[in-house]
């Protein structure tokens, strides 16, 4: 098997505010979404959520910007770690993510290893 994280993308949405009771409704969707995944032996990593408020990007020549972006208008909010057989049973977990029916996206990446640049 193999490894592939799942990137959770959102569009930057300020005025979104979600009342207790939809909180509540995401919380549980991510739990059972996580748990089915972590009771099939696929879930290697539960990941992070990443933060957009504190977050600065370093590039050559020691320039320091704010953000990953100057006009953020859709972010990386986090990242999970699956192994699966291929990249389409990857896809078909990723296809239920929670994020998904809140207009977000789930990017699927298989984890470099050495192996992949052996023979």
């Amino acid at each position: 098997m193999k490894e592939y994280v799942l990137i959770f993308r959102m569009s930057n949405n300020a005025d979104f505010r979600p009342t207790p009771a939809q909180m509540q409704e995401v919380m549980t969707s991510w739990t059972n979404w996580m748990g089915s995944i972590a009771a099939r032996d696929k879930l290697v990593n539960s990941g992070n959520r990443l933060g957009i408020k504190e977050a600065k990007t370093v590039m050559s020549g020691n320039v320091v910007t704010d953000g990953p972006y100057t006009e953020v208008k859709e972010f990386i909010n986090g990242y999970i770690t699956i192994r699966s057989n291929s990249i389409e049973e990857a896809v078909e977990i990723a296809k239920g993510c929670p994020m998904l029916n809140g207009g977000g996206k789930v990017e699927v990446r298989g984890v470099v290893t050495p192996e992949d640049f052996s023979g």
